[in-house]
Protein backbone atom coordinates (compact mmCIF):
# COMPACT_ATOMS: atom_id res chain seq x y z
CA UNK A 1 0.00 0.00 0.00
CA UNK A 2 1.30 3.31 -1.03
CA UNK A 3 2.55 5.71 1.80
CA UNK A 4 -0.62 8.46 1.03
CA UNK A 5 -2.74 5.98 1.31
CA UNK A 6 -2.01 4.42 4.97
CA UNK A 7 -1.62 8.08 6.58
CA UNK A 8 -4.98 8.84 4.85
CA UNK A 9 -6.24 5.51 6.69
CA UNK A 10 -4.66 6.71 9.77
CA UNK A 11 -6.27 9.84 9.97
CA UNK A 12 -9.90 8.28 9.06
CA UNK A 13 -9.60 6.27 12.20
CA UNK A 14 -8.30 9.06 14.03
CA UNK A 15 -11.26 11.08 13.13
CA UNK A 16 -13.58 8.04 14.19
CA UNK A 17 -12.68 9.14 17.64
CA UNK A 18 -10.79 6.73 20.29
CA UNK A 19 -12.38 3.54 21.47
CA UNK A 20 -16.01 4.73 20.31
CA UNK A 21 -16.78 6.99 23.31
CA UNK A 22 -19.90 8.96 22.86
CA UNK A 23 -18.04 11.88 24.15
CA UNK A 24 -14.30 12.20 23.66
CA UNK A 25 -12.54 15.44 24.79
CA UNK A 26 -8.87 16.03 24.16
CA UNK A 27 -6.36 18.44 25.42
CA UNK A 28 -9.24 20.99 24.85
CA UNK A 29 -8.52 24.97 25.61
CA UNK A 30 -10.90 27.92 25.22
CA UNK A 31 -9.25 31.45 25.68
CA UNK A 32 -10.49 34.38 25.39
CA UNK A 33 -9.02 37.87 24.29
CA UNK A 34 -10.12 40.28 27.19
CA UNK A 35 -8.33 43.35 24.71
CA UNK A 36 -4.93 45.48 26.00
CA UNK A 37 -3.30 41.45 25.12
CA UNK A 38 -4.72 40.35 28.44
CA UNK A 39 -6.31 36.55 27.77
CA UNK A 40 -8.68 34.48 30.32
CA UNK A 41 -8.13 30.84 30.13
CA UNK A 42 -11.38 29.47 31.14
CA UNK A 43 -10.80 25.94 29.70
CA UNK A 44 -6.88 24.27 30.32
CA UNK A 45 -6.16 21.22 28.23
CA UNK A 46 -8.89 19.27 29.18
CA UNK A 47 -9.70 15.90 28.59
CA UNK A 48 -12.63 13.83 28.97
CA UNK A 49 -14.65 10.80 28.32
CA UNK A 50 -18.11 10.07 28.12
CA UNK A 51 -20.31 6.64 26.87
CA UNK A 52 -23.00 6.07 25.87
CA UNK A 53 -25.84 6.00 28.71
CA UNK A 54 -23.47 7.10 31.00
CA UNK A 55 -24.45 9.53 33.76
CA UNK A 56 -22.42 12.63 34.38
CA UNK A 57 -22.67 15.53 36.95
CA UNK A 58 -20.08 18.13 36.08
CA UNK A 59 -19.48 20.16 39.37
CA UNK A 60 -17.21 23.15 40.31
CA UNK A 61 -17.29 27.07 41.38
CA UNK A 62 -18.33 29.84 39.57
CA UNK A 63 -15.74 31.10 37.04
CA UNK A 64 -14.44 27.26 37.65
CA UNK A 65 -14.99 26.59 33.75
CA UNK A 66 -17.76 23.96 34.07
CA UNK A 67 -20.11 25.99 31.91
CA UNK A 68 -17.56 26.83 29.05
CA UNK A 69 -17.24 23.33 29.08
CA UNK A 70 -20.95 22.14 29.02
CA UNK A 71 -21.13 24.89 26.15
CA UNK A 72 -18.48 23.20 23.95
CA UNK A 73 -19.86 19.73 24.58
CA UNK A 74 -23.25 21.33 23.40
CA UNK A 75 -21.66 22.75 20.07
CA UNK A 76 -22.61 25.75 21.42
CA UNK A 77 -19.10 26.98 21.15
CA UNK A 78 -15.65 26.18 19.64
CA UNK A 79 -12.32 25.50 21.35
CA UNK A 80 -9.08 27.57 20.79
CA UNK A 81 -7.27 24.15 20.85
CA UNK A 82 -7.63 21.02 21.07
CA UNK A 83 -9.92 17.87 19.69
CA UNK A 84 -13.91 17.08 20.37
CA UNK A 85 -15.80 14.21 18.93
CA UNK A 86 -19.18 13.91 19.75
CA UNK A 87 -20.62 10.21 18.64
CA UNK A 88 -17.44 9.69 16.46
CA UNK A 89 -18.07 13.28 14.58
CA UNK A 90 -14.80 15.16 14.87
CA UNK A 91 -17.00 18.29 15.92
CA UNK A 92 -14.05 20.80 17.44
CA UNK A 93 -13.32 21.57 13.22
CA UNK A 94 -16.68 22.17 12.24
CA UNK A 95 -18.26 25.53 11.06
CA UNK A 96 -21.27 27.56 12.54
CA UNK A 97 -24.07 25.87 9.89
CA UNK A 98 -22.67 22.17 10.54
CA UNK A 99 -22.57 22.69 14.25
CA UNK A 100 -25.99 23.76 14.48
CA UNK A 101 -27.27 20.76 12.80
CA UNK A 102 -25.42 18.85 15.21
CA UNK A 103 -27.08 20.97 17.69
CA UNK A 104 -30.49 20.41 16.51
CA UNK A 105 -29.89 16.30 15.65
CA UNK A 106 -27.66 15.06 18.62
CA UNK A 107 -28.25 17.12 21.58
CA UNK A 108 -31.41 18.17 23.95
CA UNK A 109 -30.76 20.62 25.80
CA UNK A 110 -32.09 21.89 29.41
CA UNK A 111 -32.06 24.46 31.06
CA UNK A 112 -32.72 26.61 34.92
CA UNK A 113 -34.51 29.15 33.24
CA UNK A 114 -36.58 26.71 31.04
CA UNK A 115 -36.54 28.67 27.90
CA UNK A 116 -40.28 28.56 26.94
CA UNK A 117 -42.63 30.59 24.96
CA UNK A 118 -44.92 32.06 27.03
CA UNK A 119 -48.17 32.55 24.92
CA UNK A 120 -47.29 28.58 23.47
CA UNK A 121 -49.14 25.53 24.42
CA UNK A 122 -46.86 22.45 26.29
CA UNK A 123 -47.41 20.88 22.68
CA UNK A 124 -45.98 23.61 20.62
CA UNK A 125 -43.15 24.65 22.64
CA UNK A 126 -42.12 20.53 22.23
CA UNK A 127 -43.24 20.58 18.63
CA UNK A 128 -40.06 23.75 18.18
CA UNK A 129 -37.41 21.89 17.48
CA UNK A 130 -39.26 19.41 14.79
CA UNK A 131 -40.31 22.51 13.36
CA UNK A 132 -36.73 24.19 12.82
CA UNK A 133 -35.51 20.63 11.36
CA UNK A 134 -38.72 20.41 9.23
CA UNK A 135 -40.33 17.50 10.00
CA UNK A 136 -43.93 17.54 8.83
CA UNK A 137 -46.62 18.36 10.98
CA UNK A 138 -48.40 15.23 11.70
CA UNK A 139 -45.31 13.48 12.69
CA UNK A 140 -44.05 16.45 14.62
CA UNK A 141 -47.39 16.45 16.98
CA UNK A 142 -47.10 12.76 17.57
CA UNK A 143 -44.21 13.09 18.89
CA UNK A 144 -44.86 15.85 20.67
CA UNK A 145 -47.63 14.66 22.21
CA UNK A 146 -45.26 11.34 23.09
CA UNK A 147 -42.52 13.18 24.51
CA UNK A 148 -45.09 14.99 27.22
CA UNK A 149 -46.87 11.44 27.28
CA UNK A 150 -43.65 10.05 28.94
CA UNK A 151 -42.36 12.56 31.43
CA UNK A 152 -46.60 12.35 33.13
CA UNK A 153 -47.87 15.67 31.40
CA UNK A 154 -50.44 14.15 29.14
CA UNK A 155 -52.92 15.87 30.84
CA UNK A 156 -51.35 19.08 30.36
CA UNK A 157 -50.99 19.75 26.52
CA UNK A 158 -52.40 22.37 25.82
CA UNK A 159 -51.96 24.52 28.95
CA UNK A 160 -49.31 27.46 28.59
CA UNK A 161 -46.26 27.89 30.62
CA UNK A 162 -48.27 30.85 33.26
CA UNK A 163 -50.88 27.59 33.37
CA UNK A 164 -48.27 25.39 35.15
CA UNK A 165 -45.96 24.77 38.41
CA UNK A 166 -42.24 24.85 37.97
CA UNK A 167 -41.40 21.13 38.40
CA UNK A 168 -44.13 20.99 35.37
CA UNK A 169 -42.79 23.59 32.83
CA UNK A 170 -39.03 21.94 33.48
CA UNK A 171 -41.07 18.54 32.53
CA UNK A 172 -42.07 20.41 29.20
CA UNK A 173 -38.64 21.48 28.54
CA UNK A 174 -37.22 18.18 29.17
CA UNK A 175 -40.12 17.35 26.58
CA UNK A 176 -38.94 19.40 24.12
CA UNK A 177 -34.84 18.21 24.61
CA UNK A 178 -36.12 14.34 24.00
CA UNK A 179 -38.70 14.87 20.72
CA UNK A 180 -35.61 15.23 18.37
CA UNK A 181 -34.47 11.58 20.30
CA UNK A 182 -30.86 13.36 20.73
CA UNK A 183 -27.38 11.53 21.42
CA UNK A 184 -27.37 13.17 24.89
CA UNK A 185 -29.24 15.23 27.18
CA UNK A 186 -27.54 18.26 28.60
CA UNK A 187 -28.93 19.94 31.63
CA UNK A 188 -27.30 23.23 33.00
CA UNK A 189 -28.99 23.59 36.76
CA UNK A 190 -31.81 21.76 35.86
CA UNK A 191 -33.45 22.18 39.41
CA UNK A 192 -31.98 25.68 40.24
CA UNK A 193 -35.21 27.40 40.29
CA UNK A 194 -37.43 24.65 41.70
CA UNK A 195 -38.33 23.90 45.67
CA UNK A 196 -36.51 21.22 46.90
CA UNK A 197 -39.51 18.75 46.65
CA UNK A 198 -39.82 19.33 43.11
CA UNK A 199 -36.12 19.08 42.49
CA UNK A 200 -36.38 15.79 43.81
CA UNK A 201 -39.10 14.98 41.24
CA UNK A 202 -37.49 16.08 38.61
CA UNK A 203 -33.86 14.56 39.51
CA UNK A 204 -36.23 10.98 39.40
CA UNK A 205 -37.42 11.57 36.10
CA UNK A 206 -33.85 11.70 34.96
CA UNK A 207 -33.14 8.44 36.76
CA UNK A 208 -35.93 7.27 34.56
CA UNK A 209 -34.52 8.71 31.58
CA UNK A 210 -31.03 7.02 31.66
CA UNK A 211 -32.66 3.50 32.84
CA UNK A 212 -34.05 3.80 29.20
CA UNK A 213 -30.40 4.12 27.69
CA UNK A 214 -30.55 8.05 27.71
CA UNK A 215 -27.07 9.83 27.95
CA UNK A 216 -26.95 12.54 30.55
CA UNK A 217 -24.37 15.31 31.86
CA UNK A 218 -25.62 17.60 33.94
CA UNK A 219 -23.97 20.82 35.24
CA UNK A 220 -24.59 21.78 38.88
CA UNK A 221 -22.99 23.55 41.99
CA UNK A 222 -25.11 21.58 44.36
CA UNK A 223 -23.20 18.03 45.79
CA UNK A 224 -26.93 16.71 46.71
CA UNK A 225 -27.81 17.11 43.20
CA UNK A 226 -24.50 15.66 41.67
CA UNK A 227 -25.03 12.83 43.06
CA UNK A 228 -27.83 11.76 41.25
CA UNK A 229 -25.15 11.22 38.96
CA UNK A 230 -23.51 7.96 38.21
CA UNK A 231 -20.07 9.94 37.67
CA UNK A 232 -18.88 13.25 39.62
CA UNK A 233 -16.29 15.41 37.56
CA UNK A 234 -14.67 17.93 39.81
CA UNK A 235 -13.37 21.31 37.33
CA UNK A 236 -11.48 24.65 39.22
CA UNK A 237 -9.81 26.71 36.95
CA UNK A 238 -10.55 25.52 34.07
CA UNK A 239 -9.02 22.06 34.71
CA UNK A 240 -10.42 18.79 35.89
CA UNK A 241 -8.82 17.89 38.96
CA UNK A 242 -11.03 14.75 40.51
CA UNK A 243 -12.98 12.50 38.21
CA UNK A 244 -14.88 9.64 40.43
CA UNK A 245 -18.14 7.69 40.98
CA UNK A 246 -20.41 9.24 42.84
CA UNK A 247 -20.95 8.01 46.50
CA UNK A 248 -24.17 6.63 45.82
CA UNK A 249 -22.16 4.27 43.50
CA UNK A 250 -19.37 3.74 44.73
CA UNK A 251 -18.47 -0.01 45.87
Amino acid sequence: MALDSVISEVEAQQSLGPNGDMIVVEDLWRTYDMGSEQQVHALRGVNLRIKQNEYVAIMGPSGSGKSTLMNLIGCLDTPSKGKYWLNSQLVSELDDDELARIRNKEIGFVFQTFNLLSRASSLHNVELPLIYNGTPATERIERAKQALTNVGLESRMHHKPNELSGGQRQRVAIARALVNRPSIILADEPTGNLDSKTGVEIMALFDQLQAKGNTIVLVTHEPDIAEYAHRVVHIRDGQIYSDEPSKRFKK
